[in-house]
């Protein structure tokens, strides 16, 4: 048992710092941002789902926000957070079906990213839906193909 902790412990990162040595397509999570957008990271806050309307069907009890994005150059895009959430992304015209994901990840060692989910795009305005949330804000961030 001892043996297994140990090698355990040696699979974790031990980490100096957090968020210091994110790639290209995630460095806008630490930089100030003037909205949501690609490479843009911002906080928002939550409100109990069960209160907010225009929700889709399947959410997850708990905080919920909404925002809505424009994408204008087709690719496999990412919903970055700094925590755990149910990711809905819904095509504005489309009837509010959610758009099935392609990826499921995490973000990288040593960040405060923890959760990635990508959902290939085509150019339009979509609706982005974060539920399930536990605390009163969200840190988002849409990530460049």
């Amino acid at each position: 048992m001892f043996l297994a902790a140990a090698l355990l412990l040696q699979a974790t990162p031990q980490c100096t710092a957090t968020d210091t040595a994110l790639p290209a397509n995630l460095s806008g999570w630490t930089a100030p941002a003037d909205g949501f957008g690609v490479n843009k990271a911002v906080m928002l806050d939550a409100g109990d789902v069960a209160k907010l309307p225009s929700f889709p069907a399947e959410v997850k009890p708990g905080g919920a926000v909404m925002i809505g994005f424009r994408i204008k150059t087709a690719g496999r895009y990412g919903i970055a957070l700094d925590q755990r959430g149910w990711v809905d992304v819904v095509l504005s015209v489309a009837g509010g079906e959610a758009l099935k994901s392609t990826v499921h990840g995490h973000g990288p060692d040593c960040s405060s990213i923890r959760k990635i989910v990508r959902f290939d795009l085509q150019p339009g305005i979509y609706r982005l839906y974060v539920t399930g949330l536990a605390t009163p804000s969200v840190k988002v961030m849409l990530v460049a193909p």
